[in-house]
């Protein structure tokens, strides 16, 4: 399987393209891609699909799309090749190896290129880079913005790969192929003006001089036409060395003349107080020059070492014997990171570019920094430069002015020339770098205020930012590019350990390595402490170690080793922040889910959702929280353990706040999803109210909801179980009654049976009678009917001896259900008959309605078609037309087949499917397929079996 956005949208399979359909799925399958393994929220896809407003059924278009998708790769096997297409909460992610990705096969092709020491092998890996195209990006999609600015990203990649190849081909001495390789190039993009300029170049170089002068002013006379623009400095400079005669660093013929002059000083100065000279200017040794001659007259530039395929350097000022280098020494064990590795190359293209690595602490993001800057030493001829702002060090940042001193110095200014004032040296600094290509990496930056000052004056200068925060100002301001580091994934872990211990340990024990990996979670900081730890103890087994950190209370502790450590790392990042988000930090550590909105996390806090959302962005810009969706933020583990231990006496108020918040919104959630529903409304006596409650506009929102949260709202009624708050838990399991019924087969047993623990360890009848009906009802759909019969026998029992009539009725209800499947029908309809003159003797309408269609349904079974239509009509008549979806469509469904056992085939055909429809409209498919199989009995219309399948396909895939 090959998925393929470098030309045409496909997926390419052993047996031939998938069939995709229209261009809005191709455009879908190219937004997952464009972010494989990454959540793509439903607000980015639809502005993937649509150009303008989009329709009001965007969401179910786009559903529709994913379920069609889903279908097509698991005919496909996709599961085999470890793909997969899931759904998070309101977004979707497409899992997939990024080999199977050409996009991502392209850029690390582009990468090993990088890599090369010789041309010709370059040339090989640019090649086959470029191979890879088939034509356009993301061809036969239909390009929204964001796609189009995609789109056009690859574009330029790929022609700036073309222009790679084409230096590599003049390398090696080719400068026809080179020329051939991009007069096709330049036909298509007339208005690019290095791909001109690399033209004019290698036409100069292989003897054309003429055709790249011509080449020049039709590019001139162009740009002057159509965009009224003079042309740029890589076209005046190409033009400026053809008229010189001389050949530029690819060159392999000798240049036609010298003219060297020495470096002048202004009057009254002397040489040592000026800047540095370029090399290879005539002032200095020419580089790559082994002889050390200058580069005027000589033939050391033809006798030269060819030179990487990239861009030549501009000249530096006068008087520089050597490259600046103030980098750090390469990270020592350094794996995985091809992705981003390949984005920063991808930044640091552009003009003066400001690349910003950011993330949490412990990431890696210094180590990424350097590993990038020495592996592209070619790109920086002039030098590269290196400050640690310590930004979140306990040592405190480094005075503004001693940065650009030791700048300053390094260029080559003398000591007593260095300005005293920051403005002055920063516009020093600027006017050095102006004709240079430099590298500046500012490590550990805090604001974007201290970055500013520090960046460089020219244009083929590149700055490489890293910061544990976000810098929107920078990226504002700047355009900086941002960069962000995730952590690494187990397979990148547990290669960082075998760099440390060695390959023969970690294969030794592979099973506890990589599970040593998942509990470091992937941070590169807390892998080399777990490292350190067992290189320094060889008789230590990598499964004893992973046994001690698998105890969350001291997981952190064994993270630290001498000065160094996760908690360390942390701490210095927590004590730069406001007292208000260092308070929410301390309180997210005691929830016991995993993801938080602003209401949840106001409940642990104490505060408000509005003082809780400024909280969680100022926690987020420092990579503390992470934000998966619009609203909704998780806490890498390590994270939550340092956070759970900055205020542990909180930690029960945190969580009785964080238990009442979902029992209020579940409580909201419930009452819009099933308005006139009653269970559970007794409140827990010391109940403590949120300061807001989260308003649902709509069913469809609420369902949302409870779907969504569903995981955390497990997770936490288990920890409210754990603390002793019983009467919490079962209450917040209890309220996702609208979620069971409308997905009664997925698996909520094990969650019911924690309930029943909880109410019958608070000895609370009304709860234990409560959780024994939907238990029993839920083993009913499961088939469980034995099991369920003998808890429903006790359920209305309970409810009488609590005083719930309501509760009693539908424990009688669920009771006759299983009385009914298990042949006595008798007593179901006498219990049914029951619940009925319960629920008009409380006047609750809705909770009659429910059981006349059950008791509907037991007329239907025992064959009495009229008792059954009568019922069914007048549950009908008690609910308003917006009556909850499902329940309107089983009565439907009865009356249909009621019309039908009374010989009325046309209208009970006519019911069933209006009962379908409404079904299918909602999107409760197990109701349309009871009415669609109902219907296929007496009818073979090819319509309704058409839409059985689909919703059986859509109710599996569900599952």
């Amino acid at each position: 399987m090959e998925f393929r956005l470098l030309g045409t949208v496909s997926v390419e399979t052993l047996t031939g393209p998938l069939p995709l359909g229209p261009a809005k799925r191709r455009s879908l399958l190219a937004a997952l891609l464009l972010s494989a393994n990454t959540p793509v929220s439903l607000g980015r896809l639809t502005e993937c699909l649509w150009d303008d407003e989009p329709p009001s059924q965007a969401r179910g278009v786009i559903q529709g799309h994913v379920s069609r998708l889903r279908a097509l790769l698991a005919g496909a096997d996709a599961e085999a090749y470890g793909v997969e297409l899931a759904t998070l909460g309101d977004a979707y992610v497409l899992r997939a190896p990024e080999t199977l990705l050409d996009s991502q096969r392209f850029e690390e092709l582009l990468m090993l290129a990088r890599e090369q020491r010789g041309p010709a092998d370059a040339v090989l890996m640019l090649k086959e880079a470029l191979s890879l195209w088939q034509g356009p990006a993301l061809s036969g999609a239909f390009a929204g913005p964001p796609l189009r600015v995609a789109a056009h990203s690859l574009e330029e990649s790929r022609l700036a790969t073309v222009e790679q190849l084409a230096r590599a081909y003049g390398a090696l001495g080719e400068h026809h192929r080179a020329a051939a390789l991009l007069t096709a190039e330049t036909a298509a993009h007339p208005l690019r003006e290095s791909l001109a300029a690399e033209l004019m170049l290698a036409l100069f170089r292989a003897g054309r001089q003429s055709e790249a002068l011509d080449r020049f002013h039709r590019t001139r006379r162009l740009l002057a036409d159509e965009l009224g623009i003079d042309p740029g400095h890589e076209l005046a400079d190409a033009y400026a060395l053809i008229l010189r005669g001389a050949p530029g660093p690819t060159g392999a013929a000798p240049p036609k003349s010298a003219g060297a002059s020495p470096a002048t000083t202004s009057p009254g100065s002397d040489a040592s107080d000026s800047p540095a000279a370029p090399p290879g200017s005539d002032a200095s040794p020419g580089v790559g020059s082994p002889s050390g001659a200058a580069g005027g007259g000589t033939d050391a530039a033809a006798t030269a070492p060819p030179r990487p395929p990239f861009p030549a350097a501009p000249p530096s000022p006068a008087g520089e014997p050597h490259p600046v280098d103030l980098l750090p020494r390469a990270p020592r064990g350094f794996h995985g990171r091809a992705a981003e590795l390949a984005a920063l190359s991808r930044s640091a293209a552009g003009e003066a570019p400001v690349c910003l690595v950011t993330g949490p602490a412990g990431v890696g993001k210094t180590a990424l920094a350097l590993q990038w800057a020495h592996r592209n030493p070619a790109l920086f001829p002039n030098g590269r430069l290196f400050a640690d702002l310590r930004g979140f060090s306990a040592a405190g940042e480094p005075a503004l002015n001693d940065v650009l001193r030791e700048f300053l110095l390094a260029l080559g200014v003398s000591p007593r020339r260095v300005p005293e004032s920051v403005p002055a040296a920063a516009a020093l600094f600027r006017s050095l770098t102006a004709r240079r290509r430099l590298l500046v990496v500012l490590d550990n930056a805090r604001d974007s205020a201290t970055v500013r000052t520090l960046l460089p004056g020219g244009a083929d200068c590149v700055t490489l930012v890293t910061s544990r925060h976000r810098l929107e100002g920078l990226i504002a301001s700047d355009a900086a590019r941002p960069v962000p580091l995730d952590t690494l994934e187990t397979d990148d872990g547990t290669a960082l350990l075998a760099g440390v211990l060695g390959e023969e340990r970690v294969l030794a024990e592979p099973v506890a390595a990589r599970r040593l990996s998942e509990l470091c979670g992937g941070l590169p900081l807390a892998l080399r402490v777990t490292a350190a730890r067992l290189a320094g103890r060889p008789r230590w087994t990598l499964a004893a170690l992973a046994g001690e950190l698998a105890d969350e209370r001291g997981r952190l502790a064994y993270l630290d080793v001498d000065d160094t450590g996760v908690a360390a790392a942390l701490r210095l990042t927590v004590q730069h922040l406001p007292p208000g988000a260092v308070h929410q930090l301390a309180r997210l550590g005691h929830h016991p889910g995993g993801h938080y909105d602003p209401y949840a996390a106001a409940a642990l806090a104490g505060t408000d959702p509005v003082t809780a959302r400024e909280a969680l962005e100022q926690l987020a810009a420092a990579h503390l929280v992470t934000e998966t969706a619009p609203g909704r933020w998780v806490l890498h583990d390590l994270v939550r353990l340092y956070a759970r231990s900055l205020d542990p006496a909180s930690a029960r108020e945190a969580l009785i706040g964080v238990l009442d918040h979902c029992i209020a919104t579940a409580l909201a959630a419930a009452d819009t999803a099933e308005p006139g529903g009653e269970p559970c409304f007794v409140l827990p006596e010391d109940f403590r109210r949120p300061s807001a409650v989260q308003d649902f506009a709509d069913r469809a929102e609420a369902m949302r909801w409870l779907a969504t949260e569903r995981e955390d709202l497990a997770l936490t009624a288990l920890a409210a179980r754990k603390a002793g708050l019983d009467d919490r838990a079962w209450r917040i399991i209890l309220l996702q009654w609208p979620q069971m019924v409308w997905r009664v087969r997925d698996s909520w047993s094990p969650l019911l049976e924690l309930a029943l623990e909880s109410a019958r360890a608070e000895k609370d009848a009304y709860a234990e009678s409560r959780v024994l009906t939907l238990l029993g009802w839920v083993l009913t759909e499961e088939g469980r009917t034995a099991e369920a019969a003998a808890l429903l026998e006790r359920s209305p029992v309970l409810a009488r001896e609590a005083g719930d009539p309501l509760g009693e009725a539908t424990a009688l209800v669920n009771l006759a259900v299983v009385q009914a499947e298990l042949g006595d029908l008798p007593t179901a309809l006498e219990n049914c008959a029951r619940a009925v003159e319960l629920t008009r003797g409380e006047g609750d309408r809705h909770t009659e309605m429910l059981t006349l269609q059950h008791l509907a349904r037991m007329h239907l079974t025992a064959h009495r078609p009229q008792e059954a239509l009568d019922c069914a009509r007048t549950a009908l008549d008690l609910g308003p037309e917006h009556e909850e979806a499902a329940r309107r469509s089983l009565l439907l469904a009865v009356c249909g087949e009621a019309r039908l056992a009374l010989g009325d085939e046309e209208d009970g055909i006519r019911l069933l499917d209006r009962a379908a429809q409404e079904a299918e409209r909602d999107g409760y498919d197990e109701g349309a397929v009871r009415a669609l199989e109902a219907l296929l009995r007496v009818s073979a219309r090819t319509e309704f079996r058409r839409r059985h399948d689909e919703a059986l396909r859509r109710l599996a895939e569900e599952s």
